[in-house]
């Protein structure tokens, strides 16, 4: 089962151990976060809950999420989303707060990574490009010919590594330490690289791959 909350990337900072080890952390603002929706087997073929972070003005919301926010008692919320398996059993209306992670070693956060622009092969992709010796040869960060059956007949294939857009694309990192877990002022402190820029909205869970029960 797992559990989760939303929250929003900080920055990072760094801390130290007791036994004076420097320890580079992101901090992440976590919860409180509303609980507005409950799913079940039974109703919705699966189970999960809706969770709803930061409040927002009711004219920025449209009036079917607001008469949804007004059902769970609760105020209109920037970002809404959906964890599906929750471990914890929880109703509409009650709150989720860091305090779920105490005792949980790893954890996973996703979010939304940091658009570059456009891109070419070498920086998209990582290739090698072409050789970079004198000669009459001037495309050396060319990406190469794609083939002229592809250009000629079935287009380019989906997925083909050219140029393009890099960047701006929901990543997860996998099994983050969980440093430190401040109930009080509602913050995770994360060691790793979290996806997105400061002040961007992420999930963070129970990785599957913590140890602890």
């Amino acid at each position: 089962m797992a559990i989760g909350i939303l929250g929003k990337k900080l920055g990072m900072t760094q801390i130290f151990t007791e036994d004076g080890k420097r320890t580079p952390v992101t901090v992440i603002e976590a919860g409180p976060c509303s609980v507005l929706q409950v799913r079940t087997a039974d109703s919705d073929g699966y189970a999960g809950v809706q969770l709803g972070f930061d409040d927002t003005r009711a004219e920025r919301a449209t009036l079917p999420m607001l008469g949804h926010f007004r059902k769970a008692s609760s105020a209109p919320k920037r970002f809404v989303r959906e964890i599906r398996d929750y471990g914890g059993e929880c109703e509409v209306g009650d709150e989720v707060t860091v305090a779920i992670f105490e005792g949980v070693e790893k954890v996973d956060v996703t979010g939304i990574s940091k658009g570059k622009g456009f891109a070419g092969p070498m920086k998209r992709h990582g290739f090698h490009g072409s050789g970079a010796s004198h000669g009459t040869k001037k495309t050396h960060r060319s990406g190469g010919s794609i083939g002229g059956m592809y250009s000629t007949s079935k287009g380019v294939p989906k997925g083909w590594k050219m140029a393009g857009h890099m960047g701006s694309v929901r990543k997860t990192s996998v099994a983050l330490p969980l440093v430190r877990v401040d109930a009080e002022r509602n913050l995770l402190l994360v060691k790793g690289s979290v996806p997105g820029a400061n002040g961007t909205y992420v999930v963070v869970k129970k990785s599957k791959r913590d140890g602890t029960k």
